[in-house]
């Protein structure tokens, strides 16, 4: 389970989070200031990114932010003062939950830059005051320095705000309230500098996104048993190749899978692993599909195998896959093989005889499945699929059990190998649609075959390539008049963002 380090940075509770921004700026005004700045002007232009997925931010948009007294107001006027500048139409009310003249130096300083450079387009709210409705609201009450409960203060400032119309909550580092009453809700939270343990899983956060602003360059990077994988994961994959190369240098996967009733998510799998940069794909599905496969994606290599009687796999194909399995460097079982017994026996024999890495994934991954073997395996289960093949067991131990490294799928990804748990902010809604899984298995696998010692790389980097499209797509088409293979046209410009 060795291989290179994952890019990541260390997921901190509130008190290392105080303790590294303390070591890191040592109270020098000039250096909050500039990581302030960093962090405003950061999550400004991720406000603007994220929201193309609600559509078009209007030349006259409407913001609000709730402002607090410290820092997370600092870096919510800084952010506004940002978009007012990209979007010189705009217009912008601050409401200030503890009055104007409770603002803490640095936090001032930002009022009195957005104050200035928009004088006017921007005007001080009251509760009572707030607009019907607004495109953009900024959560910059409390970060994490909050202890609850929240203060009155700030419940009434949120409860004024859930009274008008928002298309976009975003809130800086984390929702003030966190999951308590009076909480805002956040669509997106930002987190700045650090991600902090008070994000993961706080229901009111929305999509968290992690914001390096390089407090990790002169820290510490290692350490930490929850870890936020960083973009630049996708770096060695947007390289030149050796001008030497030949196909059979990138890796050979092989793919089983498919059935009658599910024909769909093997051709998913095999198209997506044809994306994946593996030189070769090899797919053993039900004999009658093949012909229909070969038309749809010639690239790859279609191997028909004896079927059932209702077009499902069945185990007289075992011989034909080992021997085809040896010339391969990973392999792929379960998408769309469904639950027949016949198929089940069949994912079984191979699962226990393969000598290479094998990603295992949909039906595949039954309990009595995944425990068999000695190669390297790579689980990507969903919830379901989690609890059924984990009997209890958390995601480190179930990790630890199998010897496996195992992607559990959802809104956060989490990958584990048995040890730190690495976490991917990438992705979406978007994702929440047939078929999702199974283009992840077929990356999963194609980075797999090019890179058979590092199973957890190939995990950790499929998660986050699935996702960095997911959320291209998103931003291009919007979450909801799309189709799941639309990804694939959006995995080449995941690599060169």
């Amino acid at each position: 389970m060795l291989g290179s380090p994952i890019p990541s940075h260390p997921v901190v509770s509130a008190e290392e989070a105080r303790t590294l921004e303390a070591t890191l700026l040592g109270g020098d005004e000039a250096r909050e200031w500039k990581a302030m700045q960093s962090a405003g002007k950061g999550v400004a232009a991720s406000i603007l990114r994220d929201f193309a997925e609600a559509g078009a931010l209007p030349a006259n948009a409407r913001i609000l932010v709730l402002a607090g007294k410290g820092n997370n107001a600092g870096d919510a006027l800084i952010a506004a003062e940002e978009i007012l500048l990209r979007v010189p139409a705009a217009t912008a009310d601050v409401l200030f939950a503890f009055g104007p003249r409770k603002l803490r130096a640095l936090a001032a300083k930002a009022w009195t830059g957005l104050s200035q450079s928009a004088r006017s387009r921007v005007r001080i709210v009251e509760p009572a005051t707030l607009s019907a409705s607004y495109d953009i609201a900024v959560d910059g009450i409390f970060g994490f320095q909050f202890r609850p409960p929240l203060p009155q203060e700030a419940i009434d400032a949120i409860a004024a705000a859930d009274t008008c119309s928002i298309r976009f909550r975003a809130a800086v580092d984390l929702p003030s309230g966190l999951d308590g009453a009076g909480a805002f809700k956040a669509d997106f939270t930002y987190a700045t500098g650090s991600a902090k343990a008070d994000l993961l899983g706080c229901a009111n956060a929305g999509r968290p996104r992690y914001l390096d602003l390089g407090f990790f360059e002169a820290a510490d990077r290692n350490g930490g048993t929850d870890r936020v994988i960083l973009s630049s994961i996708l770096r060695p994959l947007a390289a030149l190749r050796p001008a030497s190369s030949d196909k059979r240098a990138q890796g050979h996967l092989a793919i089983v899978g498919g059935s009658g009733n599910f024909p769909g998510a093997i051709l998913m799998c095999t198209l997506a692993a044809l994306r994946s940069g593996v030189g070769l794909v090899t797919a053993y599905v039900p004999e009658r599909l093949v012909p229909g496969y070969a038309a749809r994606a010639p690239e790859a290599m279609w191997v028909g195998l004896p079927e059932t009687a209702s077009g499902a796999l069945g185990t007289r194909g075992l011989s034909r896959v080992m021997e085809g399995t040896e010339r391969a460097s990973a392999l792929v079982i379960g998408p769309g093989l469904g639950r027949e017994s016949a198929s089940l026996a069949l994912a079984k024999s191979i699962v226990r005889a393969s000598k290479v890495p094998l990603v295992i994934d949909a039906d595949a991954l039954q309990p009595d499945i995944v425990r068999l073997g000695k190669a390297p395996k790579v689980l990507t289960p969903h919830a379901g699929e989690f609890k059924r093949i984990a009997k209890g067991a958390d995601l480190k131990h179930l990790s630890r059990e199998l010897s496996a490294v195992v992607v559990a799928k959802g809104p956060v990804t989490r990958i584990c190998s048995g040890g730190a748990i690495f976490h991917s902010f990438f992705g979406g809604p978007v994702l929440s649609r047939g078929g999702s899984g199974d283009v992840l298995a077929g990356l999963t696998g194609g980075l797999l075959a090019q890179n058979p010692a590092d199973p957890l790389a190939a995990g950790c980097r499929a998660a986050v390539w699935h996702g960095m499209a997911a959320d291209l797509l998103a931003q291009s088409k919007g979450q909801t008049a799309v189709d799941i293979l639309q990804l694939l046209d959006c995995l080449p410009a995941a690599l060169r963002s």
